[in-house]
């Protein structure tokens, strides 16, 4: 495909990450309807390895890891290259994309617990 390949696609799954670990989706309970410019609309995936990688990062949730001080400091990753192989989730899309939006979800949440302890 055109525009494929290694560092492609990353920015929309970064954005999604960013809105949903923004907690956009508390933003949304306002909402009556799904809103055409929603962020999770706008920034959804667009190939099946994204909607892959995707689902994958919605299975990681009780895979994280903490420092001492309470922070994220990111995922599990031989867990979570371990489910993406069992899923069968591309393991190089999941090498390529998965750090990238483990980035800004680590981030986001210590973003927002720095707020509420703030």
């Amino acid at each position: 495909r055109q525009g494929s390949g290694p560092g492609r696609g990353k920015k929309r799954l970064c954005a999604l990450a960013d809105w949903v670990f923004g907690g956009g989706d508390g933003y949304c309970e306002a909402c009556i309807g799904t809103c055409k410019d929603c962020p999770q609309i706008l920034n959804q995936p667009k190939s099946c390895e994204g909607w892959q990688v995707w689902d994958l990062v919605a299975r990681l949730g009780g895979q994280l890891r903490i420092a001492s001080s309470g922070s994220v400091i990111g995922w599990d990753m031989g867990t979570a290259l371990a489910l993406a192989s069992a899923l069968g989730v591309c393991s190089i899309a999941t090498a390529e994309i998965l750090p990238a939006i483990e980035a800004v979800m680590v981030r986001k949440i210590n973003e927002q617990m720095d707020q509420n302890n703030g």
